[in-house]
């Protein structure tokens, strides 16, 4: 008769009691880890159930329910009268069930703490070697800095009961019809309102049906770089320039070429130096992300004789051309547009509020089904109730409303920052009036590092982000982010005293 394996003691685990994952949650994954560590070798022999739950304080329910998890995983074997003893795992792993994660197993790839990281592919690679160069501003559970955030539309100023009577009252006509799944390309509706505006507010030409709603601009940019690109396609991007376009496209598999910017916009004559077969460019000629000129006129040509005579395309970011503050908004690359080479993206998140979620493509008329073929293969649709309250909310003249009140106020914050940086900082920072968008560039002197300056900032309690954290190539000269929309006044001056301080003697 084989001799009974010892009984191992399970004093050694830990359990959480105030956590928030259940008691038999933690003693499986307990057991599991410590199984996987070799700590508990094949045929090990268990305590019983009633003895486990006695050394552990716990339930005998909640050992017998983490005995039975690991056995239906094929951790453990139990027959009766032999108790419960480890299982040999040294054939194929045993299954695993989402109810109950486990440590990664490591890869035939290497030992060592590498070796347990999943293998990706070589475009999973690069996208995680581009990762935002950002650094956080804050330490972790700390309170955001109320100024500057780039990117932030004014929150305090956003119409929050309007919005929520619209949508309560879209959801009691109409949810009914919007819970089941919905045309890939969009609610109707909507389309056929973001058409009228765009027309009207940015003279993009296009009908509802060139209209495709995605999940906020980065979801447009990233639909985009998948259905034009190849890997190994050439992008000219504007450098410095969105890091957003910048990860989609690299996830894609291209190349990006990165092109200087200067008071014409992208300069296309060094992008044909540096590489004359590009396939597309990524451009935000409205206003440039981040530096913030607009292309002229005979550059906005040029670029869409380049994208003909090439057959490119042109990737057109129309992020925030709705706030111009001195004379009528210019009008959209796309509206020049006479061959169909240029995708136009935009979105909601900046006109409205970020968490909305809802941006929109516009197409040219060949490529309507395949990027809509490619939205039901990917997102599917975008939420239907969210869409059908906006497409109210346009209809009902509101948004226009919004913006032009946003209007006036982001003009009346941009020159507060701008008055604000001129008399406490004048010395440390140069800054030119606010013509656009939602941020500023406070340029540093020449030589200063302008990432140890966001540094110092961030350890006052202010969010500037660093222009070189936003280029591929060191700019010529450093400077500082600064977004103003969701910072009001009083704010803006006692953040920019803090700002001052930090950067004295920089």
């Amino acid at each position: 008769m084989p001799k009974r394996a010892a009984t191992v003691p399970v004093t050694g685990i830990v359990l959480d009691r105030a956590g928030r994952l259940p008691m038999h949650r933690q003693l499986s994954q307990r057991l599991r880890e410590a199984i996987l560590a070799g700590q508990f070798p094949p045929g090990t022999r268990l305590p019983s159930t009633r003895t486990l739950a006695t050394e552990l304080g716990v339930s005998r329910t909640t050992a017998l329910a983490a005995y039975e998890q690991l056995r239906d995983e094929g951790y453990l074997d139990g027959r009766v009268g032999a108790g419960t003893t480890v299982a040999d795992l040294t054939g194929p792993p045993p299954p695993r069930t989402p109810a109950a994660p486990a440590a990664p197993l490591p890869t035939p790839h290497g030992s060592g703490p590498d070796a347990a990281r999943p293998v990706l592919s070589a475009r999973g690679a690069a996208v995680a070697a581009s990762r935002w160069r950002l650094r956080p501003q804050t330490d972790s559970g700390q309170e955001r800095p109320r100024a500057f955030p780039l990117g932030l539309p004014a929150l305090d100023a956003f119409p929050r009961q309007l919005w929520t009577r619209v949508l309560t009252r879209r959801a009691r006509r109409s949810l009914g019809d919007l819970l089941g799944y919905q045309d890939p390309a969009g609610h109707r509706p909507l389309r056929e309102a973001i058409a009228a505006y765009l027309g009207l507010a940015r003279g993009v030409r296009c009908d509802p049906d060139q209209v495709l709603v995605v999940s906020g601009a980065q979801a447009g940019i990233d639909l985009a770089a998948r259905l034009l690109l190849d890997p190994g396609d050439k992008v000219w991007v504007e450098d410095p320039g969105y890091y957003g376009a910048r990860g989609a496209l690299t996830g894609a598999g291209a190349r990006l070429v990165p092109v200087p910017v200067d008071a014409d916009g992208l300069d296309l004559g060094a992008a044909r130096r540096r590489q004359p077969d590009a396939r597309l460019a990524y451009v935000t000629p409205s206003h440039q992300f981040p530096v913030g000129m607009t292309m002229s006129l005979a550059r906005r040509l040029d670029l869409l004789a380049w994208a003909e005579s090439a057959g490119g395309y042109v990737l057109e970011d129309d992020y925030d051309s709705e706030y111009r503050y001195v004379g009528r908004p210019l009008p959209a690359l796309q509206g020049l547009d006479q061959a169909g080479r240029v995708v136009y993206v935009g979105s909601f998140s900046k006109v409205l509020f970020p968490s909305l979620r809802v941006g929109y493509l516009v197409v040219p008329g060949g490529l309507v089904d395949a990027f809509t073929a490619a939205q039901r293969f990917g997102e599917v649709h975008v939420p239907a109730l969210e869409q059908a309250a906006l497409a109210d909310f346009i209809a009902d003249g509101h948004l226009g409303r919004h913006v032009r009140r946003m209007r006036a106020l982001y003009a009346i914050r941009g020159r507060a920052l701008v008055r604000a940086i001129r008399r406490q900082a004048p010395d440390a920072l140069e800054v030119r009036s606010a013509h656009a968008g939602l941020h500023l560039v406070a340029w540093l002197p020449p030589g200063a590092d302008d990432r140890a300056a966001a540094e110092r900032a961030a350890a006052a309690g202010v969010e500037a982000q660093a222009l070189s954290d936003h280029a591929l190539e060191r700019p010529g000269r450093g400077g500082l982010l600064l977004g103003y929309a969701a910072v009001p006044e009083p704010e803006i001056d006692r953040a920019t005293a803090r700002l001052a301080r930090a950067l004295a003697g920089v």
